[in-house]
């Protein structure tokens, strides 16, 4: 059995930030102790991280969806649907260069952490995503109908969280589905809480596409020279190096690989960052104090935002409303807390073994 060469499974996150990358990265590592090998596939700032992450392992970059946000957060949705033609451009672009792939490379199971087109009708094929429900205001119910669609041309689902009241998500990952068949796999997070001394008294945690990850960037610069005390400031741009600087009080990276911000969070003593789903799990997991500002217009990390500050867990604000002294606030609120969650992953892979 021991001879027997390893099962490839093809793990593709969308490049939307960092988050879908980062989440995966747990997945991976699990895949290679239950005796897999994973093939990394994506594109731009999400493909450089994985490469960082896993030097030894195969990538493969995917054709770019090319969606960048709009300027005003009002403008959101028309933005995306102005988007919407390079999109099925693109998916199609994925659907093509997802089947040379499983040629090319002999890959026997396929996880898309929401690359719409990186599935197989020959391979078992997954799609990770905590949005069953996917917000879009008085069009929700057309935006969640159309992606529920192309959920069912896998054969999983697996929502990273857990399926009780105590969960992270929401609305977003407890929907009922029809048609749809559905494994809640437990929160994501490549970090694990450690017992240290704080040594800033605030990190900012940047990521997310152009233009708005700058546009917050400016804003906190701005806004943060009033700050006293210790700041660690991370901007989320994966360059060919991890390089730092120091102004004053305040230490800045351009990006940081999953060791360095694994500690620098846990030095921590509160993380000012956005609402994206991937970032809450990883302060869930670490216990930490936090304050949001949801990409203005994004309705999905506006309602994770707002759901959190309702259960005293998380303040938050709008971008434009954005005070350094709105960081007093979070002295008033619980910060997230993590869930006893024990995934069985051996029964969870299984599917890769059965064809």
């Amino acid at each position: 059995m021991q001879n027997q060469p390893k099962k490839r499974i093809l793990v593709a996150p969308l490049n939307w930030g960092l988050g879908h990358a980062t989440r995966c990265i747990p997945l991976i590592h699990v895949l290679v102790t239950h005796n897999f090998e994973p093939v990394l596939a994506s594109d731009g700032a999400a493909l450089k991280l994985l490469q960082k992450e896993f030097p030894d392992f195969k990538t493969v970059e995917l054709p770019s969806y090319n969606i960048t946000y709009a300027k005003k957060g009002q403008f959101f949705k028309l933005k995306m649907l102005q988007n919407s033609p390079k999109l099925v451009r693109a998916i199609k672009a994925e659907k093509k260069a997802t089947k040379e792939i499983v040629e090319k490379h002999d890959i026997d199971g396929i996880i898309s952490d929401n690359r719409l087109g990186v599935y197989s009708k020959h391979i078992p094929s997954v799609f990770v995503t905590h949005q069953l429900k996917v917000l879009s205001g008085n069009t929700t119910w057309l935006s969640t109908k159309m992606h529920q669609k192309i959920i069912k041309r896998f054969d999983e689902c697996w929502v990273p969280d857990n399926i009780g009241e105590d969960n992270l998500s929401g609305a977003l990952g407890h929907t009922s589905v029809v048609g749809i068949p559905v494994k809640y796999i437990g929160p994501l997070s490549r970090f694990k809480k450690i017992n240290c001394p704080l040594k800033y008294d605030l990190l900012v945690l940047l990521s997310g596409p152009e233009p708005q990850r700058t546009y917050l960037e400016d804003l906190l610069l701005k806004e943060l020279k009033r700050f006293k005390g210790q700041l660690l400031f991370v901007k989320g741009i994966v360059d060919s190096e991890s390089k730092a600087s120091v102004i004053g009080t305040m230490t800045s990276y351009n990006f940081m690989t999953t060791d360095t911000l694994e500690k620098a969070v846990n030095e921590s003593r509160i993380v000012l960052c956005r609402s994206g789903y991937t970032t809450v799990m990883d302060l869930a997991k670490l216990e930490k104090k936090a304050f949001f500002i949801p990409t203005p217009g994004q309705f999905e990390q506006e309602y994770i935002a707002n759901r959190l500050t309702k259960l005293g867990q998380v303040p938050s604000c709008k971008q434009a409303d954005f005070k350094v002294g709105m960081l007093d606030d979070v002295e008033h609120f619980s910060g997230l807390k993590p869930t006893d969650y024990v995934n069985n992953y051996k029964k969870l892979f299984s599917l890769f073994k059965s064809k």
